[in-house]
């Protein structure tokens, strides 16, 4: 057994990295905040914002 403590950004980069693999999660969200986090640009007004814009691309069609 590792007894190897993980760091805050160790831990939120595995989950990031495996967020798309979430059962239950849409891809194109997951897609979005980890492009977001891997940014350094996860903030809550910056998830409204994409979050707006995937649901106007997907209603105009565009994905």
């Amino acid at each position: 057994m590792d007894n190897q403590v993980k760091s805050g950004k160790e831990i939120l980069d595995d989950f990031f990295g495996n967020i798309t693999n979430l059962p239950g999660v849409d891809r194109e969200i997951a897609e979005k905040i980890l492009e977001l986090y891997k940014a350094g640009k996860l903030t809550s007004t910056n998830i409204a914002n994409a979050l707006v814009t995937l649901r106007e691309e997907n209603a105009s069609g565009k994905n």
